[in-house]
C-alpha cells in the first residue's frame, strides 16, 4: 500500500472485505486492521466506498457490507463521509456532479 499512495492518480475502494474473510463467520472486527492501513495510506480524499455487489452476497447482504464501513468512520466528520460514500467516487470517475450531488 505504500508503494501504491505514492502514486497520486490511484484511488483505494472499500471493497470485498467479506469475500475475502470466512464467509460464514466473520465479523466486523475483522476487518479493522485492513480499514486502519488504507485510511493511513490514503486518506480520506483517497478511499470510496464500494459494495462489491453482487458477489458480496457469497458472505452477506449489502447492508452488512455498507455496515462495516459506516461503523469503522462513525466517529469521522461528515464531511470525510461524504467523500467516501460517494463524493470520492464522483472526483476519480469524473461524474457529473448534477446528476449525483456535490463533489466536495
Amino acid at each position: 500500500m505504500r508503494a501504491i499512495v505514492q502514486n497520486k492518480n490511484v484511488f483505494c475502494k472499500l471493497s470485498g472485505l467479506v469475500t475475502e474473510a470466512d464467509w460464514t463467520s466473520w465479523r466486523a472486527d475483522d476487518f479493522k486492521h485492513y480499514m486502519e492501513v488504507v485510511f493511513e495510506a490514503f486518506g480520506t480524499d483517497r478511499l470510496m466506498f464500494g459494495s462489491d455487489w453482487p458477489v458480496c452476497l457469497l458472505a452477506a447482504n449489502y447492508d452488512q457490507v455498507k455496515q462495516i464501513v459506516e461503523e469503522f468512520v462513525a466517529e469521522r466528520a461528515e464531511a470525510e463521509k461524504e467523500k467516501i460514500f460517494g463524493g470520492n467516487a464522483i472526483r476519480f470517475y469524473n461524474l457529473p456532479v448534477s446528476a449525483y450531488g456535490s463533489a466536495d
